[in-house]
């Protein structure tokens, strides 16, 4: 029956999109996050929907799409370089097959994200996008809000929906995904258009954040934790009244703690002594490792390269009460361990070029959204969506890069859709800046006309 839904549901939208063939790019954004063919028993497995909704989404800007005045962003030539870069490595892997086997979904994500901006020529577009980046994670998310509120979650513990914890479907991954897109929902509470904002709309959104704020509780990841505590800093510059907020979010732990079950704070306590704890222990050295591992091969190892990694560490445990603590070091050793860092993954797996080049694809983005906040947000009332909307993008992809420092997310679809939504709004804008600036010459040509016919 499952299937039958998903079937539908896919079969509707590409129906549609026979009709507007910018659907069939918000298809793809879907199939992507949501992995259907994941969730499904048997009929959606045979069948390749995501190179169906790929191919059906050029087809569809190549053939119908306006291509006037059609802009190219410094940042999408990034992002083409990193991705002839990552295929030579690749050809040069420490493990080609199973650097192969990553290859397969990271070029995909890498040419979506060059292609996707081209498709975004309007605010319509750029908000449906996002609309169908939240509302796809949100399905992920609204369940494991649901979950936890009726088990309480704990590390590991947490299904959503599928037993296979890649992609969105990781705890720590969803985690930092989840509180990464809240800014943006809270977006939506003020200048959505497809769905006007009325009370509605507003208290799904707030339901939603409230269950984007549950996930980090539900999976116990420790880098929810902190991504929360950035949302609430980056917040902060945007409050009207600070002081209220400063106040609220004081509160709000104190308020909380009744109610977070012993598994999350227990989990939460090994940050401060993350020594003890076998898993963090392990990144640390395999961090360690992977610098040792970037002297000898500056260019990386190619995808995977972390299989060939062997680390040893000592463990520490403290026994005893607090007055009669005994402190032990426990030898560990442990090899193919994988980065959990999305910094460390760069490096080991593309070298210092690699790195290079993704902090600048990422930089770029959070200096360009700055630019446009202060520009936007100064100016008239009527356009005030777009300095919240690249302030809200911002604040996602700062975030993000937190979450990153802790869990290997370099090249996961969701920030590079992310990257291009933040592209297809600069070149939007920039479009519509010119626009304007020609209207004063166009007014002047009329009367220049008379003068000479005079």
């Amino acid at each position: 029956m499952r299937d039958l839904v998903f079937i539908a549901f896919l079969g509707a939208l590409f129906g549609f999109g026979l009709r507007r063939p910018f659907l069939f790019v918000l298809a793809y954004v879907y199939i992507d996050i949501v992995s259907p063919q994941r969730l499904t028993y048997l009929l959606l497995n045979s069948v390749p929907i995501s190179m169906i909704a790929v191919v059906l989404s050029v087809a569809g800007w190549l053939l119908f799409d306006d291509k006037r005045d059609v802009r190219l962003a410094p940042r999408q030539g990034l992002l083409l370089l990193l991705l002839i870069y990552c295929w030579l490595t690749t050809k040069s892997a420490d493990f080609p097959i199973d650097a192969e086997g990553k290859w397969e979904w990271v070029w995909k994500a890498l040419a979506f994200a060059i292609f996707l901006p081209l498709t975004l020529r309007t605010k319509l577009r750029i908000e449906a996008l996002l609309l169908f980046m939240i509302l796809s994670a949100g399905s992920i998310i609204i369940v494991g809000g649901l979950k936890t509120v009726a088990s309480g979650g704990g590390y590991g513990e947490l299904n959503l929906m599928v037993s296979n914890n890649s992609g969105l479907y990781e705890g720590s991954i969803i985690s930092t995904v989840a509180i990464c897109i809240i800014p943006l929902i809270l977006w939506f509470t003020r200048h959505g258009t497809i769905f006007k904002p009325d009370w509605k709309v507003k208290l799904f959104c707030y339901a939603l954040v409230f269950a984007c704020l549950l996930i980090p509780v539900g999976t116990s990841a420790r880098t929810g934790l902190l991504c929360i505590a950035l949302l609430a800093l980056l917040m902060l510059r945007d409050a009207k009244r600070r002081l209220l907020y400063i106040a609220l979010i004081a509160a709000a732990p104190v308020v909380a703690f009744p109610f977070l079950p012993q598994s999350f704070l227990a989990r939460m306590d090994t940050i401060r002594t993350y020594k003890g704890d076998a898993s963090a222990s392990t990144r640390v050295a395999v961090w360690q490792w992977t610098i040792d591992y970037a002297r000898v091969h500056p260019f990386g190892g190619g995808f995977e390269a972390y299989r060939g990694n062997h680390v040893r560490y000592d463990r520490i445990v403290v026994e005893g009460d607090q007055n009669n603590q005994v402190v032990k070091r426990e030898l560990e050793v442990d090899k193919a361990r994988a980065y959990h860092s999305s910094y460390f993954e760069m490096l080991g797996e593309q070298g210092y070029p690699g790195l290079a080049l993704w902090l600048l694809i990422s930089l770029i983005g959070v200096v360009r959204m700055e630019m446009l906040r202060w520009r936007y947000l100064r100016g008239p009332p009527e356009t005030l969506w777009a300095g919240q909307l690249a302030s809200g993008l911002q604040m996602a992809h700062l975030i993000y890069l937190l979450g990153g420092a802790f869990v290997g997310i370099a090249f996961q679809p969701f920030i590079y859709m992310l990257i291009g939504a933040q592209i297809g709004l600069d070149t939007y804008l920039a479009r519509n800046r010119q626009e304007a600036a020609w209207q004063p010459l166009k007014r002047k040509r009329p009367v220049a006309a008379a003068i000479n016919a005079a």
